[in-house]
């Protein structure tokens, strides 16, 4: 099974997750978004995108790139979004817990998009929890990260 991840990374949180999947599939490779060449979908069965979370939704160059999928380019392609968050539990704050059921997560746009170019939706959008605003990851996120790609890329 040919198997993508496509990511941006701001800290560096965001790419130590893509490639905790990317090793965990095996025979997976994981881009970076600014160095994605534009031939690199095709074959691909199985599509994972992700991001930070930046103003409660994904980076600009992740936006970007699903909205320019052409209708149907991922047709047949299993999908499935992620991003990387701030836990609101950890930050005990009222406003934030209020923002994030208003606005929401990277990962659900990221999700969205891919189904409306055709994708499949595999697994439900996915969040992998920071400690701070840049990081790093919280204990036990990067196996909890391999895990879930382990498990989508099983469900083939």
């Amino acid at each position: 099974m040919k198997a993508l991840i496509v990511y941006d990374s701001v800290f560096g949180n965001t790419e130590k997750v893509a490639q905790a999947m990317a090793a965990a599939i095996g025979e997976a490779q994981a881009v970076k978004i600014d160095a994605l060449d534009p031939l690199a979908l095709e074959g691909v069965e199985l599509l994972l995108v992700g991001s930070p979370t930046r103003a409660f939704r994904p980076t600009p160059a992740i936006t970007g790139w699903i909205k320019g999928l052409p209708a149907g380019k991922l047709n047949g392609v299993r999908v499935a979004g992620f991003d990387t968050r701030i836990s609101v539990e950890d930050t005990g704050s009222a406003i934030l817990r209020f923002l994030v059921k208003l606005f929401g997560w990277a990962a659900k746009p990221i999700s969205d998009g891919l189904a409306k170019a055709g994708g499949q939706v595999a697994a439900p959008p996915e969040g992998f929890l920071v400690t701070g605003s840049e990081g790093p990851l919280k204990d036990g996120e990067l196996e909890r990260a391999a895990a879930w790609a382990q498990q989508i890329a099983g469900g083939a």
